[in-house]
């Protein structure tokens, strides 16, 4: 017990090693500040074109959405970061971490409100537009409110999601928390940085998570 105490849970390697960890938290935050609300505007965005009457645009935006989908995100990343240049395409890790969750995230959330939208009535559509509002006024004001609220809790547990996934660009060498903390581990030959940034994930995600149970718990009474 004590030999597994002193490889992951040493408080003075924790205490040497936290301004590293930290110093990778906020190039996460950082990169969760840019990827979350790209991947909700863009979701939108694919949403809508997914739902669009036109054949052309409807179907490719489909097919895309489930190549997305079922590509893991770290196989993407590692395309976009590594294979793009032999295309004569380099891109700065912190740029190709954005693009290639962008892409990944806008599928998913693309999907759930999808999802929202078609949960609600098309009589609310029929009636936004009998007061003379446009198509994309009664989108905008009558039906997209009512479908976000529908997937609140999806929307918000893709986060949560998405927060984990930044992870993903250690492999890429981008100084993120998990990185960070991954060389900590290399210098001191022990694990307990990579708890301490298990730790700090807990922390940050733990609320996220209890958020989501609440939103599930409220649309369901």
């Amino acid at each position: 017990m004590d030999a597994l105490a002193a490889q992951f849970f040493d408080l003075s390697i924790m205490a040497a090693a936290l301004p590293m960890v930290i110093e990778g938290l906020w190039m996460t935050l950082a990169l969760c500040a840019v990827v979350v609300p790209m991947g909700l505007a863009g979701g939108l965005l694919v949403a809508l074109a997914a739902l669009s009457p036109k054949r052309w645009v409807r179907w490719p935006t489909i097919a895309l959405i489930d190549l997305f989908r079922a590509l893991p995100p770290l196989v993407l990343l590692i395309f976009v970061y590594s294979g793009l240049p032999f295309a004569g395409v380099r891109l700065d890790p912190f740029v190709a971490v954005a693009f290639a969750f962008l892409l990944n995230n806008a599928a998913y959330y693309g999907e759930i409100y999808r999802a929202g939208i078609e949960s609600v009535p098309p009589g609310q559509m029929e009636a936004a537009r009998s007061t003379g509002l446009s198509q994309a006024q009664a989108m905008a004001w009558v039906v997209l409110p009512q479908a976000v609220r529908n997937v609140l809790p999806d929307l918000v547990s893709n986060t949560v999601e998405v927060v984990k996934l930044t992870s993903l660009a250690s492999v890429v060498s981008l100084s993120e928390m998990l990185h960070q903390a991954d060389l900590a581990r290399s210098v001191t030959y022990n694990a307990s940085p990579i708890v301490l940034a298990a730790g700090i994930y807990l922390a940050i995600l733990w609320p996220l998570v209890r958020l989501v149970g609440r939103f599930e718990r409220r649309m369901a009474s």
